[in-house]
């Protein structure tokens, strides 16, 4: 497994992180999962408290507590949900984010958090008082690092401004190539790490059948997918040459990617020691991929 310095924090990621959202097997069934992937080298673990209504925070506190200065947790606030359980609602307050952080650590049996990530934000968030949350919270030791998990150009370059963030979430793939608008070079400059997310693009890369994606139909994802399996001879599947795609990019410190199964760990794992696609095999996924723009939060 290779690792990379997330921006200007101090920690070092694996270029294949654990998005824990997709753990759902039985607890032995999970503890076999993350024993694997720690035996990988995987040792970046991101979920949230939306997960589960705060269920898959236990779950991951439970599996790691053991090996908890072996792994990098990052977890994610401001969806709270309602009392009535009906759904939920988004929530920037300090007030909030200060509270929320202390029941993350009881489920998480942590007593700090690495990564602590505004899971959302829009323009009119009150920026000031959620940054001083995050900031309180460093300051107080519960939290390591903060960042922000958003695909809205505007928000971003608020809080590149604004804030020590030290990561941004984004969703990247060859069906997704929105960040390269701006958001890329944007925090490459300001030495602010990324965590990619949706890198096979809900499985459309891989295995799943072809439906319409984004602003793609069904027939041009068709397309990009079978164009990714005609370039996998060096390679096992479709899904590592899509993950190596946008690992390939050096503005990704990793590729964080949901897994539920031993099969679907393995697979994935390898691809952060796969040696780089060639010139003429990414120039073949750029052309059936022409580059995209956001349209919104611009």
């Amino acid at each position: 497994m290779q690792y990379s310095k997330l921006g200007k924090s101090d920690l070092e990621v694996s270029r294949i992180g654990f998005g824990c959202m997709s753990l759902s097997g039985n607890a032995s069934e999970n503890e076999l999962i993350i024993e694997k992937a720690l035996d990988l080298g995987i040792n970046y673990f991101d979920t949230a408290d939306l997960y589960e209504h705060g269920e898959n925070e236990i779950k991951i506190g439970k599996l790691l507590k053991s090996k908890r200065d072996q792994v990098i947790i990052a977890t994610k606030v401001g969806n709270q949900h309602r009392k009535d359980g009906n759904g939920w609602d988004w929530n920037p307050a300090k007030e909030y984010i200060l509270s929320a952080a202390e029941e993350s650590l009881k489920r998480l049996q942590t007593d700090y958090i690495d990564l602590y990530q505004l899971h959302g934000g829009t323009i009119d968030d009150p920026m000031d008082e959620t940054i001083e949350a995050f900031e309180i919270l460093k300051q107080q030791g519960k939290i390591r690092h903060y960042g922000i998990s958003s695909i809205r150009p505007n928000v971003i370059r608020e809080y590149v401004q604004r804030s020590g963030i030290v990561s941004v979430m984004m969703q990247y793939s060859l069906l997704d190539r929105r960040p390269e608008e701006e958001c890329l070079e944007l925090l490459k400059k300001n030495d602010i790490g990324l965590l990619g997310r949706g890198s096979i693009a809900q499985g459309l890369l891989a295995d799943k059948p072809a439906v319409p994606y984004l602003n793609w139909s069904a027939v041009e994802v068709g397309h990009a997918a079978e164009i990714v399996r005609s370039i996998t001879h060096r390679h096992n599947s479709s899904a590592q040459t899509a993950v190596r795609f946008v690992l390939q990019n050096q503005a990704i410190n990793s590729a964080v990617m949901g897994i539920r199964t031993l099969a679907q760990l393995e697979d994935i794992a390898l691809v952060a020691d796969f040696p780089p696609l060639s010139i003429q095999e990414m120039e073949l996924l750029l052309r059936v991929s022409p580059a995209q723009y956001y349209t919104v939060h611009k």
